[in-house]
């Protein structure tokens, strides 16, 4: 009873120090480099504001506000929602007979006897799928459910083989969404309020925009609306292999397999973003739902995982460090501006990071 008494009391103060996002760090550890980063984007009008949050060892080191940002401000944070939405289909793998290996119509009737039918569950959160990355201009994905959603999808060619190359992209994810909604029973935005939301607290998380006539469908790739605070929790469950203050919210060999190589042989073409962000060649660049930025060249695990999102969004857990941590911003006209941009150039936040907590 004590402890659970004195959990709460830490995670009380957690919410707290995150919700003023006053500057805070520990004495050992000085944040002014990782500070002049930032300050230096907003001061350049790349965003109109941002907040970063940085855990080590299960404390806080350093937590900030940049203009009109605080804890709660709710963004749209682009790709960063893939490593969510990839949880949610997890948390339904975990608690029905879905399978990464299943195959798309295994679940998905109207899809049995066309080739995206044999495409595997784990092909499409991996973008190895071969499903284009996006709808054909200027076609775009605002159906008001995932039935319709993959209803457009079905009758486009696939660009490659499922197994034989990466491309990066979101289409596929629309898939993967509606196959845990058939195996679950229910659409996918319960499946992420009841599954990963209400269990973590992130109560002001959605995928489908809300107060809207009809609603549409949630865009598991990019669609992410969330707070920094909001975030953390999710990190903050991942970083302990599935587990929220005593809460299995997925089981921990899922957690593993989303951030196992799951690339394995397939064709990875130069310049994609582990390469031209973090500066590293490896062929293993991506898991379910996330990229393996860093890896141990002996054992192939990936020591460090992210989810970047155009808009400049940035969450990451490095477990060497034992750090993990959350940017988040929505970069103002565009993700390029005097040649910055918001998706390849925020990973200089855990290289910072790391250079100053070793």
């Amino acid at each position: 009873m004590i402890e659970k008494l004195i959990s709460k009391i830490v995670l009380v103060l957690l919410v707290i120090s995150l919700s003023s996002c006053s500057q805070r760090g520990d004495a050992i550890y000085d944040f002014s480099p990782l500070d002049s980063i930032i300050g230096c984007w907003i001061d350049k009008g790349y965003y109109p504001g941002a907040a970063i949050c940085v855990v080590k060892d299960d404390s806080v080191v350093f937590s900030k506000c940049y203009g009109s940002f605080t804890g709660e401000t709710k963004v749209y944070v682009a790709s960063a929602g893939k490593w969510v939405a990839a949880a949610v289909v997890g948390a339904v793998v975990d608690r029905t007979p879905l399978d990464w290996d299943d195959t798309v119509e295994e679940w998905i009737p109207l899809y049995r006897g066309d080739p995206k039918g044999k495409i595997s569950l784990r092909h499409l959160l991996s973008h190895t799928s071969g499903i284009r990355p996006y709808l054909p201009e200027p076609r775009v994905d605002n159906y008001n459910h995932l039935d319709s959603a993959v209803m457009e999808i079905l009758p486009l060619d696939t660009v490659f083989a499922q197994g034989t190359r990466f491309e990066y992209g979101g289409l596929a994810m629309q898939v993967a969404g509606r196959m845990a909604e058939m195996a679950a029973g229910n659409e996918f935005e319960y499946l992420f309020q009841t599954l990963i939301a209400a269990p973590l607290g992130m109560e002001n998380s959605h995928f489908t925009p809300i107060n809207t006539d009809g609603g549409h469908a949630p865009m598991l790739g990019g669609g992410l609306c969330t707070t920094l605070n909001d975030y953390m929790r999710f990190l903050d469950m991942i970083y302990h292999g599935g587990t929220y203050w005593g809460k299995t919210i997925l089981n921990p060999e899922t957690v593993k397999e989303m951030q196992a190589d799951q690339i394995k042989g397939a064709e990875v073409l130069p310049g994609e973003y582990v390469e031209k962000a973090i500066g590293k060649c490896h062929n293993g660049i991506y898991g379910l739902g996330e990229w393996r930025e860093l890896i141990d060249e002996d054992t192939g695990e990936a020591y460090q995982i992210s989810s970047p999102g155009w808009a400049g969004a940035y969450p990451w857990i490095n477990k060497r460090d034992g750090v993990y941590g959350f940017f988040i911003a929505h970069v103002v006209g565009g993700s390029e501006k005097d040649g910055f941009s918001s998706f390849y150039g925020s990973s200089v936040i855990s290289r910072t990071v790391s250079d100053i907590v070793k």
